[in-house]
């Protein structure tokens, strides 16, 4: 595969597997799997639009990584220890 210049060419397509690979190796995210992705896909609506290629999802690079950037990581968030919602 020959790189090509973040100016030029279209869209650069990964599948979640690659993304969540691609994410680590950059140093983006200290640690993420496909499967996170896919959650985060289906229930985050600023998530990067996904195109489903076979039976695959994929998600342009570029898009992605200012995406995983600037989300703030909440892992390990207990919900148990905050006070129950005030009900109206």
């Amino acid at each position: 595969m020959v790189p090509v210049a973040e100016d030029e060419g279209g869209p650069e397509m990964l599948s979640f597997r690659e993304l969540a690979r691609r994410l680590v190796s950059d140093g983006v995210v200290e640690k993420i799997t496909h499967q996170r992705i896919s959650q985060l896909a289906r229930s985050d609506e600023g998530f990067p639009p996904v195109v489903r290629i076979g039976r695959s999802s994929a998600v342009d690079y570029r898009a992605a990584k200012p995406y995983f950037a600037e989300r703030k990581s909440r892992q390990g968030q207990r919900t148990d220890l905050k006070p129950p919602a005030a009900e109206a």
